[in-house]
């Protein structure tokens, strides 16, 4: 029951964030809806195939070094193409921009 749930978490996550990807306005929300996606969605989908894969220990541990990898990087990664994009001169479409605040 908890892998279904794992499943299913993982493709409702991925679905609002391919929503969001489609829906937000700029770059960077855009990026946060990515982010999500690939994060969450993709950790509890290789989650549900660490429970349920009838397969040899040593895979199941290459899929929780997969896991944690994608935990770690993933968000480093999203940080640099955002920051990126700032000082390349991309503008949010924000109200406040509390980047600008910190990089004058």
């Amino acid at each position: 029951m908890l892998e279904v749930l794992l499943l299913l978490f993982g493709e409702a996550v991925m679905l609002f964030g391919a929503l969001g990807i489609l829906r937000f306005p700029d770059v960077y929300t855009r990026l946060h809806a990515a982010t999500k996606c690939d994060t969450g969605g993709a950790m509890s989908i290789i989650l549900y195939l660490i429970i349920t894969m009838n397969a040899p220990a040593l895979v199941r541990a290459k899929l929780l070094v997969l896991a944690f990898l994608i935990a770690m990087i993933n968000p480093m990664v999203s940080h640099a193409i955002a920051r990126g994009a700032y000082r390349y001169g991309v503008k949010p479409k924000v109200v406040v921009d509390m980047y600008a605040w910190d990089n004058p």
